[in-house]
């Protein structure tokens, strides 16, 4: 392990699009999703336990959620887990993370990533990650994994890169957030885009250079603390910051105007489980392709994924191809072809029926 690395996990989403068991103030990141003994953020944690010191990994949350971390991670100190007052995308979230970290150290290297993927090839995630690691230690690189589309969808962002032979680093050409369903089947047809995993590594200088050129307003606002990060000081210049921060991504405010940046093409068993499909595709299946979890009696019904509590007997008959999903004081049922209904589902709930519901 180097001691120069340090990672960045970002937990403080909401999950909407899993709704209705991701909720407001239990998001899925806190959730054991896969039924596996292990919340989202614990299963992120142990992977990055692999690649750097322990006391060289921090949580950025939402200032509500700063329990639930504690109580999931008893391993980390109050000063590793950075509290956000008010959600302003992942532009602000990393600027904090990373203008703490130089105060650190100001060599470190940095991996970003979300609290909620699932990686199901560890050994092949350390090898990638280290050659991020390598390439972002030498030059002033900002880099992304790239994971190669298995079907057009339209739900992440793509990546074009330029081919370069065998050369495990390769320069990205354009970024294109979410495209509609014909230019994702084209972008898949060409060869030569990849699903833009979420997952970023750069040496601490190069990132804060960028803010610097690109977002130059969140770098003075943040550069201002530079004496108070790490210090008791650090939570109310934080509030303050917040208050002036725009809510911008990374991948507009930095990612898609700077010339430096490159891709690994990355096979590891990938899946960011931002929705219900994405969790029917990774899970394990039954003899009819029903994904279950919970008490469960199914009479000619397949294709479905059932998410239901333990103590609640649930009977399903004739259903094909849908999601059967309760949790607290909501259920939903809903075509699983048609999931991007959800976030409809979502705002109605919380119009008609009150935040109780959401």
């Amino acid at each position: 392990m180097n001691n120069n690395t340090y990672v960045v996990i970002m937990a403080g989403g909401i999950g909407s699009r899993f709704w209705p068991f991701s909720r407001t103030n239990y998001p899925k990141q806190f959730h054991d999703v896969l039924g596996i003994g292990e919340t989202m953020l614990q299963m992120t944690m142990k992977r990055f336990e692999q690649i750097c010191p322990v006391e060289n990994i921090f949580i950025v949350t939402n200032k509500d959620y700063e329990q639930l971390v504690k109580e999931q991670l008893p391993q980390l100190s109050d000063n590793q887990i950075l509290l956000e007052p008010v959600g302003r995308n992942t532009a602000p979230c990393i600027a904090y993370a990373s203008y703490k970290i130089a105060q650190i150290n100001p060599n470190a290297n940095l991996i970003v990533a979300p609290s909620d993927h699932v990686v199901l090839k560890q050994e092949a995630f350390n090898q990638v990650i280290n050659t991020a690691l390598e390439a972002a230690a030498a030059d002033d690189v900002l880099i992304t994994l790239g994971i190669t589309p298995s079907r057009p969808d339209t739900g992440y962002g793509y990546i074009q890169f330029i081919a370069d032979g065998d050369q495990p680093i390769k320069k990205v050409k354009t970024f294109t957030e979410k495209p509609n369903l014909e230019l994702a089947q084209m972008f898949l047809n060409s060869g030569d885009f990849v699903w833009n995993s979420g997952i970023f590594i750069w040496s601490v200088n190069s990132i804060l250079n960028a803010f610097r050129q690109h977002l130059s307003e969140i770098s003075e606002i943040f550069e201002e603390g530079n004496t108070q990060y790490n210090t008791d000081q650090e939570s109310n210049f934080i509030v303050k910051a917040y208050s002036h921060c725009r809510n911008i991504s990374i991948d507009y405010g930095i990612m898609e105007k700077v010339d430096n940046v490159y891709v690994v093409l990355a096979d590891i068993g990938w899946s960011d489980l931002g929705t219900w499909n994405s969790l029917y595709t990774i899970s394990n299946k039954d003899e009819q392709a029903n994904v279950i979890d919970g008490d469960v009696m199914l009479y000619d019904t397949k294709n479905c994924i059932i998410k239901t509590p333990k103590n609640r007997l649930v009977v399903v008959q004739g259903l094909e191809g849908y999601i059967i999903a309760e949790h607290d004081n909501v259920l939903m049922i809903c075509k699983l072809e048609e999931e991007q209904k959800v976030k409809d589902f979502t705002a109605d709930a919380k119009y008609k029926k009150g935040q109780n519901y959401i």
